[in-house]
């Protein structure tokens, strides 16, 4: 049995430790570290089975070293903030850990999604003879491990890949994100970029726009173009690719919030000055806004999130829709969390799973789908998020 220590005791921390503790196999020991640690104590008292729990500011390097070397962990989970990533990853590399996320590393200042910073961690971890696994979420990550399956089984070349995300859910509010408030808006109110014939291509923020029929009764929805992570790495690793993109749906009424929050400052990033001392908009707007763990009992319907990818297989045109559909009120039932966290907790506990276990090894910092994708589509039927594929051609 292995020891796990994950930090971050938001919505998807705690669905990382109920699916952990849902598999003593395998993670034997858990312990659950954030800034705040009632938050810890208050998921532990949810939990089947006890876990320990610390207090941790994620920042400071050598706090974090110094819990490592106290519990000794085998895999590090991290699902803490993005802009955190570096911080817990110098502590892994100092203590000689193996390291998870869910999201790249974001600088605080900079609304800029990029790998760059964590791929510059490759040879200082390959030496050092441990493992990085990045973007071990939902998207990224499921929809990594979804490409890497339709290149082994059903493509030798993806020309053209389109991730599409439907949170088709309704939390009764009149606005709120169903993640970090702060990264969510950071996201969505970004540049859009899509890779096409071998360059990365600008839009302005959600100028573009398409209706795709969703499955499971979800039905028609209007995706508007976003940049996100998992393109950056998807473009270096997937065989042939010629075009890849990334749409998410939001609603009428989320996107009017949205408008004028954006008209009146209150997503810029940058301090201003407020009786004498430094506020960033964005961070007391997170502050106001409900805390996505609280909407778990409040969220119905469901969520859709995969990959549509057309290539060729021995000289004839394929197109393959490899998909989750998740509701958010089975969710809730099972871990007190809505849809949103489920997706991204889950696939956190597999790419854990598969670390301790040896069945994804190696040396360096590495992309979910540089990973054999067999043994986590597998998982996730086993562990809450069924996949379905609808193959044509």
């Amino acid at each position: 049995m292995k020891k796990v220590l994950i930090i971050g005791a938001g919505g998807v921390g705690a669905v990382v430790a109920h699916k952990c503790a849902q598999v003593p196999e395998v993670f034997g020991d858990i312990m659950l570290a954030s800034r705040t640690q009632s938050k810890c104590d208050a998921i532990a008292k949810e939990l089947p089975r006890p876990v320990r729990t610390a207090a941790l500011d994620a920042d400071n390097v050598p706090e974090t070293i110094q819990l490592i070397q106290s519990f000794l962990p085998d895999l590090v989970i991290n699902v803490a903030l993005p802009y955190q990533d570096l911080h817990i990853m110098d502590a892994c590399l100092a203590t000689g850990v193996n390291y998870l996320d869910t999201a790249n590393y974001e600088p605080p200042d900079e609304a800029r999604f990029a790998y760059a910073w964590q791929w510059a961690y490759h040879d200082s971890f390959k030496e050092r003879g441990i493992m990085a696994l990045l973007g071990s979420g939902f998207d990224p990550g499921a929809t990594n491990v979804f490409c890497a399956y339709a290149q082994k089984h059903h493509f030798d070349e993806i020309h053209q890949l389109d991730i599409i995300d439907c949170n088709a859910g309704d939390h009764g509010k009149p606005f709120a994100t169903n993640f970090n408030p702060e990264i969510n808006i950071r996201e969505v109110t970004a540049r859009g970029r899509y890779w096409e014939h071998g360059e990365w291509l600008e839009t302005d923020p959600l100028s573009w726009s398409m209706n795709f029929d969703f499955p499971g009764g979800i039905g028609l929805k209007k995706c508007y173009l976003l940049y996100h992570e998992e393109l950056e790495s998807l473009v270096r690793n997937v065989t042939g690719i010629k075009r890849a993109r990334f749409w998410m749906t939001f609603s009428d009424t989320y996107l009017m919030h949205l408008k004028v929050l954006e008209n009146v400052g209150m997503t810029r990033i940058d301090p201003i000055m407020y009786h004498g001392r430094e506020v960033i908009p964005i961070q007391f707007l997170k502050a106001m806004l409900p805390d996505p763990a609280s909407l778990g009992p409040l969220t119905k319907g469901k969520t859709c999130i995969g990959c549509l990818m057309k290539g060729v297989k021995s000289g004839k045109e394929k197109t393959v829709f490899i998909y989750n559909i998740c509701d958010h009120e089975a969710c809730f039932r099972e871990v007190k969390a809505q849809a949103i966290s489920y997706t991204t907790g889950v696939p956190a506990m597999i790419g854990g799973l598969l670390m301790l276990t040896g069945e994804w090894a190696g040396n360096g910092v590495f992309n979910m789908e540089q990973m054999d994708p067999d043994p986590f589509m597998e998982r996730m039927n086993k562990h809450g998020l069924p996949w379905q594929e609808v193959v044509t051609g």
